[in-house]
């Protein structure tokens, strides 16, 4: 809450009615920034990470950004992890495209693209056993995509 309220009472109430934090005017924009980055610390430490996977004969290092298929390695570049870490992580649910928009292109709002379709048919190229019949990236007709292992 950014305000010019500074009474004691006033910071009591705006937090109780659920701001996160409380700033009063004038204010230094150091000061706002250094909350903000606080903000996002305490944010993060709930989000799920993935840092390995392995599925079929896929092995994914996602923090080293290595791939190996049947142990020979895969050439993934960084945004076909991103689509993999974002199905992965979502696992046996519905991701719809606006969703990877978002998610791995930071993309809100986004008309209607084929960029996504494109991306997931080369990656299906990489990592199926057969890409025309996927067993792990799984078209949703119309909606989107699912991952299964």
């Amino acid at each position: 809450m950014l305000t010019a309220r500074g009474q004691e009472t006033d910071k009591i109430v705006g937090l109780e009615v659920g701001a996160d934090d409380y700033v009063t005017k004038p204010f230094s924009i150091k000061e706002l920034l250094a909350r903000v980055r606080a903000h996002l610390r305490r944010s993060t430490n709930g989000v799920r990470t993935l840092e390995r996977c392995r599925f079929g004969d896929v092995e994914l290092d996602f923090k080293k950004y290595r791939a190996v298929r049947a142990g020979r390695p895969i050439d993934l570049s960084p945004r076909e992890f991103e689509i993999l870490k974002c199905l992965i992580l979502h696992e046996n649910e519905i991701v719809t495209r606006d969703q990877l928009l978002d998610e791995v292109w930071g993309l809100q709002n986004y008309p209607i693209t084929r960029t996504v379709d494109n991306h997931i048919a080369k990656l299906r190229q990489k990592i199926e056993a057969s890409p025309s019949e996927p067993e792990h990236i799984i078209t949703v007709h119309r909606i989107g995509y699912r991952f299964a292992s």
